[in-house]
């Protein structure tokens, strides 16, 4: 990989204040507080209301990050919105925000890379700086699944929230932040976690859903718990670093019963892993920046720590990052 000159300088994220409990669930499908947790770990979820969306969740998220970060936006060149809810088709939810922010001359793109989009937006930051076209991005993953979520299946209801992370990555030769990626994906698993379009089929399978997420979790799981240790252990040995420099593991937060699986087969410690789903659920893009905000509020995510980042999911798309956490 290229020597960065890109540092992460801000944090920023926001949830909706509507929380949907397991029990609350119990009310809507055949399921119980019990099995959910035992399952997914997942204990509550945020949901928008009918008046807030991706673009709305993802302009709190950055007003969080104003008021820790020292300096201005006005100066920001690229926006990128990482998201599979855009308000709209188009236009992209990154020209909303920046329209919200009055942000002049900058450029505007959502980018989809599903669960894994946080971390590909970053990295596409990164090389933007890197390569010295732009010298300060903002990066937003902002998501709004109960919009897209059936309530009448079980299988996928329990799983899914809303919220926003947003971060800025600037020029700085001196110290910056990003140590090493792996990036990976598999086309062929597209049919095991899907939301229609403007084709009917996905791999010569026709598609259900109408607009709603379809999962097997079955498959996904199986997928995740196989290839990402062995992304992990490719992303160490691509940056010559061991497991033991790492401080803190932040990966998807898909489902915990999954990080445990993820975590025992890499032998890294639980208590070393910072996630959201446990009152978040799964967020999709978001559910890492809530996580590195979470380590942030419990005061165990410090400046100097060396943060390895995995997000994965629909695609099949997966991204591993190494960062020396550096804030402003």
């Amino acid at each position: 990989m290229n020597h960065s000159t890109a540092r992460l300088t801000a944090l920023g994220t926001y949830v909706p204040d509507k929380r949907l409990t397991n029990t609350d669930l119990e009310q809507l499908v055949d399921t119980s507080d019990e099995w959910i947790v035992q399952r997914t770990g997942i204990r509550e979820r945020r949901i928008a209301n009918e008046q807030q969306f991706t673009s709305t969740l993802g302009i709190e998220a950055v007003k969080n990050l104003q008021k820790t970060y020292p300096g201005t936006l006005e100066d920001v060149e690229l926006i990128i919105v990482a998201t599979t809810t855009s308000d709209y088709v188009f236009p992209s939810t990154a020209t909303q925000i920046q329209s919200y922010f009055n942000i002049k001359g900058a450029g505007a793109i959502d980018l989809n890379a599903t669960c894994a989009g946080f971390v590909y937006a970053l990295h596409v930051a990164n090389s933007f700086i890197t390569s010295g076209l732009h010298r300060k991005i903002l990066v937003i993953a902002s998501e709004t699944m109960s919009k897209i979520t059936d309530y009448t299946d079980r299988s996928t209801c329990i799983l899914f929230g809303d919220g926003a992370g947003a971060a800025l990555v600037e020029y700085d030769p001196e110290q910056p932040s990003f140590l090493g990626t792996f990036m990976d994906s598999d086309g062929s698993g597209g049919e095991h976690v899907y939301r229609t379009g403007l084709s009917d089929q996905i791999n010569n399978q026709a598609m259900l859903g109408n607009g709603k997420i379809v999962q097997n979790g079955r498959e996904v799981y199986k997928w995740a718990v196989r290839t990402v240790p062995k992304g992990i252990q490719n992303l160490l040995d691509q940056t010559n670093q061991s497991l033991t420099n790492i401080n803190w593991f932040v990966p998807h937060s898909a489902n915990l019963k999954m990080i445990d699986s993820i975590c025992e087969k890499t032998g890294f410690s639980l208590d070393h892993t910072l996630t959201s789903a446990e009152w978040y659920g799964n967020t999709s893009s978001a559910s890492i920046p809530l996580a590195l905000q979470l380590g942030r509020d419990d005061h165990k995510l410090k400046n100097g720590d060396t943060v390895l980042l995995y997000g994965f999911g629909a695609g099949l798309t997966q991204m591993g990052m190494i960062l020396r956490w550096n804030l402003k």
